[in-house]
């Protein structure tokens, strides 16, 4: 009777790992679910993602797990590795489709491959930032003067590769203007150096700037978007400001690893979509100037797409280089 029972527990336990992943979505989820965010709590993906996973109902908890570093790619790395049982998931900005470029071969994970989009959550526009001490007050005025001073502008960001330095080479790409990149370890210091006049210019997201631009500190010229951006309306947009259309935004999304079960991606993508019909939260993330989206999985594939190829020839061409 013994051996039967080991027999039949043994025959149960083969099956339940070889059944079809619609069998096993269909159960899901049993347990609690981790949701890696690498990057450290408080800051703008940390915050979204909370605020988002607090709306969405899936029967289980969602434990937030920050493990940032690395320009991301510790946390990263830990989902790419993680068992694709729909049980730990990921965030990811605009950063992570530059690093497919950016530490080509360097990697022991594709960040394209080895994940599987689950939803575009939000787009936090970036805001093209200057020091009251430069004598511009538009984007137009600041392209002219970049022109007859080439070399003389200084921009910050908050390191080689960041989404601050390479929306900036893409500027001087598009207006043929020559700026001078000062890489920091993180914004905090080169906004400090930027209201102290050190460096002339700097990009970022509202969330962390605009009490500075309000306060009259640094002066804030355009938000790179099509339209102005719900909690920082007053910013024009950049063709507002006198500039061409370049858009860039420092934008939340949600993955998984490969392989898990497309009906749980579709379920996760589904909850995120409706969460963003929340009034609640989309008031939340206007405070931060966070303009809501929540894609399917496969407009997020595409968004995605389009990204790494917009970030790899703007690299490519700049000759942006960064250790592994």
């Amino acid at each position: 009777m013994t051996k039967l029972n080991r027999r039949s527990v043994l025959a149960v336990s083969a099956a339940a790992a070889f059944a079809p992943s619609s069998l096993r979505a269909q159960t899901w989820p049993a347990k609690s679910i981790r949701w890696v965010v690498p990057y450290t709590a408080g800051g703008l993906t940390d915050s979204v993602t909370r605020l988002t996973l607090e709306k969405m109902n899936v029967g289980q908890t969602f434990v937030v797990d920050n493990k940032p570093g690395a320009n991301s790619l510790i946390g990263a790395e830990i989902v790419a590795n993680a068992p694709p049982d729909g049980y730990t998931f990921l965030t990811v900005i605009a950063a992570h489709a530059a690093n497919k470029t950016l530490y080509a071969g360097k990697l022991k994970f594709d960040p394209v491959t080895s994940f599987a989009p689950v939803s575009l959550v939000g787009i936090a526009p970036i805001m093209i930032l200057v020091s009251n001490d430069l004598p511009v007050k538009t984007v137009g005025e600041l392209i002219a003067y970049a022109k007859a001073n080439p070399g003389k502008i200084s921009f910050g960001s908050s390191g080689v590769g960041a989404a601050a330095h390479l929306t900036s080479e893409l500027i001087m790409q598009v207006t043929g203007t020559k700026m001078v990149h000062v890489p920091y370890k993180g914004t905090a210091p080169a906004l400090a150096d930027l209201m102290s006049g050190n460096i002339q210019m700097l990009l970022d997201v509202p969330i962390g700037t605009m009490s500075q631009v309000r306060a009259g500190k640094v002066r804030a010229l355009a938000m790179m978007s099509k339209e102005r951006v719900p909690g920082a309306e007053e910013i024009p947009t950049i063709v507002e400001s006198g500039g061409p259309l370049i858009e860039s935004s420092s934008w939340v999304m949600f993955m998984a690893p490969a392989g898990t079960p497309k009906e749980i991606v579709d379920r996760l993508g589904g909850e995120v979509a409706k969460a963003m019909k929340d009034e609640s939260l989309r008031k939340r993330l206007a405070s931060q100037a966070v303009i809501p989206v929540g894609a399917t999985p496969a407009e997020t594939v595409k968004f995605l797409q389009s990204e790494v190829e917009k970030w790899e020839k703007v690299i490519t061409k700049a000759g942006v280089k960064i250790d592994a």
